[in-house]
């Protein structure tokens, strides 16, 4: 039954399958596991006054009731993910009378999108892609993704609760849109100019922590404002566990956070995990340590915008785990979700990963069924 079905009205979703949510652990950040995300961990803590450090943002667990909160862990910028968002939300549109849909962008950029839902041309989206150049938001699925909400679900109103992403292009433009039109005075004015030095604060510190209770300040703000009305939201999956930690392994993530606020109306799905083709593209040949293995090839995953990586591409070595099962540890440890497909005990996998200066390094990782920072994980492997 579909998820949109079953869980309506039903308290928290508890899945076992992998997210990017993390517990604690005692391990370092991944360099795999930081090109996967749209920021980096930083060991850097803003003031108590920020909420930023090792507390978590200030809620209030005697909120009152409020409506539904759906959320969906994606993996940035993926087509099929893209696809089956549109698919939920055109459901949750059309069958559950849904209008509000909470994305990772700042609150501004939203606005804006929510502009461009009412006008005739493009010139807006076209304007916000633009300066999505060097994200992972600015590759060729973002764009008929919102033309499809737009398409398909014309009343839907954005709302973005991330930290000022683009401050310096999106953010100060709609500023400036707001003054031509008189509202330097409006709460639309003064709550950008709270994202955007939101946004400053972030990249001056790169503080994932700051950043995630920021998310949860956002959106409580953002959501508030609804009077308990049912809303869907998509949100990089290491934000939508209501189990788990954040990216950095010391706070609860967003979801977590909005679970001790809101209670039991929090749902979540991985729509990562919902995706996985373990249809192989192709079979290779692969030699390591002097032996040829059979190695299923999996494909080439895109990671513009995550600092200096071009792309990484996935093997599994057929039949190998045996002969690696004893290879020493490297410390590098690579949750489940960020593999194009579905991962079992007792495997290993070859990948490369491209820099954007032409470099190309190759990585080994194996499955022993264990778990990093509340997820399950492959962890590197030492291989000569």
């Amino acid at each position: 039954m579909h998820f949109t079905r079953i869980m309506k009205k039903t308290g928290v979703l508890t899945f076992l399958a992998l997210t990017l949510a993390l517990s604690l652990t005692a391990c370092s950040k991944s360099q795999a596991e930081e090109a996967d995300s749209s920021s980096q961990t930083s060991t850097k803590q803003s003031s108590a006054s920020d909420t930023a450090g090792q507390q978590t943002a200030a809620v209030d667990s005697t909120a009152p009731s409020a409506g539904q909160i759906y959320l969906f862990g994606e993996e940035h910028g993926v087509e099929k993910i893209l696809n089956k968002e549109v698919e939920i939300w055109n459901d949750y549109y059309h069958n559950q009378n849904m209008r509000h849909l909470f994305v990772e962008l700042p609150y501004y950029t939203a606005e804006y999108l929510n502009l461009w839902m009412k006008s005739d041309s493009d010139d807006i989206l076209d304007a916000i892609y633009d300066d999505w150049d060097g994200s992972a938001a600015h590759n060729p699925y973002i764009r008929p993704f919102y033309k499809a909400i737009k398409e398909n679900c014309p009343e839907t109103i954005f709302h973005g609760t991330d930290v000022g992403h683009q401050y310096f292009s999106t953010g100060e433009r709609y500023l400036a849109y707001l003054k031509e039109n008189g509202q330097e005075n409006s709460e639309q004015y003064q709550f950008s100019q709270k994202v955007i030095e939101q946004g400053k604060y972030y990249y001056d510190h790169t503080d994932d922590v700051y950043r995630e209770n920021m998310m949860v300040e956002n959106f409580i703000q953002e959501y508030d404002k609804l009077n308990n009305l049912d809303i869907m939201g998509i949100y990089g999956g290491a934000h939508t566990n209501p189990e788990s930690l954040d990216s950095t392994g010391t706070i609860p993530c967003m979801a977590n956070q909005l679970k001790e606020h809101y209670g039991d109306v929090i749902h979540s799905e991985n729509l990562a995990l919902a995706v996985k083709d373990d249809t192989p593209v192709r079979t290779d040949k692969l030699t390591v340590n002097g032996k040829e293995y059979e190695a299923s090839y999996f494909g080439e995953q895109d990671l513009t915008g995550f600092k200096d990586y071009l792309s990484r591409k996935f093997w599994r070595l057929d039949n190998a785990y045996d002969d690696f099962k004893g290879c020493a540890l490297t410390g590098e440890q690579l949750p489940y979700r960020n593999y194009p497909m579905r991962i079992e005990t007792g495997q290993v996998f070859v990948i490369d990963y491209t820099k954007t200066d032409g470099s190309v390094s190759r990585q080994y990782y194996r499955s022993d069924g264990n778990q990093w920072n509340g997820s399950p994980s492959t962890q590197g492997i030492t291989v000569d």
